[in-house]
């Protein structure tokens, strides 16, 4: 049996190489910004804290410090993250039909960014991020849907993106009438398929003539 004095000596610690750095940096915001999707789309910017948030991450709380600035710019950044990805959902030439129903399967797939929108509106202007003189939405491409064809020439395309988005909205907002409606849960790819259908058929119907008009022809 060895004694305490030949026992091996213990190796030194290996410093972490700069790209094991990086990559547990890159790690640690993923989950403080994953978990933070959770915390703030089922709480609200006012009700989510930041304990939590880093108690979910696995992760220390003064990381959303370093990384983010604190709780309101790892709010912004969620914000951010959620307009660069909706930017890619409805791409100028895909058919109106075809935008709403990406749309939707994006919000099936991951009611998370759709809550926080909900929150984000239920709480403005209180919201951080919301002010009052916020930009008009572009509806430049909508109209340029008019002029296709796409809608006919008495339909308002404001209402149609209102339209639109409360469509796919509800079925992250209101569950249960899903559920009461279509005997189908939400996240059932069964009710993603019947709803996505009727969807496509309500829009097609946005193009229809009034009756006595003559058909409409895009250009």
């Amino acid at each position: 049996m060895e004694s305490a004095d030949e026992a091996p000596a213990s190796r030194p610690r290996r410093a972490p190489r700069p790209e094991d750095r990086v990559l547990d940096a890159e790690r640690s915001r993923r989950r403080l910004l994953d978990a933070a999707l959770d915390v703030f789309s089922a709480k609200g910017y006012d009700g989510a804290r930041v304990q939590e948030i880093a108690d979910r991450a696995g992760v220390n709380k003064q990381l959303i410090n370093y990384y983010f600035g604190g709780k309101l710019g790892l709010y912004r950044e969620l914000v951010k993250a959620w307009q660069e990805r909706e930017a890619g959902l409805g791409a100028p030439g895909l058919p109106l039909a075809d935008a709403v129903v990406a749309y939707l399967h994006d919000a099936l797939s991951d009611p998370r960014p759709m809550r926080l929108g909900l929150w984000r509106g239920l709480t403005a202007p209180a919201d951080p991020g919301e002010g009052e003189g916020e930009e008009r939405e572009d509806l430049s491409h909508t109209y340029a849907r008019r002029s296709r064809g796409e809608l006919a020439a008495d339909i308002d395309p404001a209402s149609v993106v209102l339209m639109c988005v409360g469509a796919v909205a509800a079925p992250v907002m209101m569950p249960q009438m899903v559920r009461r409606l279509f005997g189908l849960d939400p996240a059932d790819p069964a009710f993603e398929e019947q709803y996505a259908e009727q969807l496509r058929r309500l829009i097609r119907r946005l193009a229809l003539p009034l009756p006595g008009e003559p058909p409409r022809t895009a250009g």
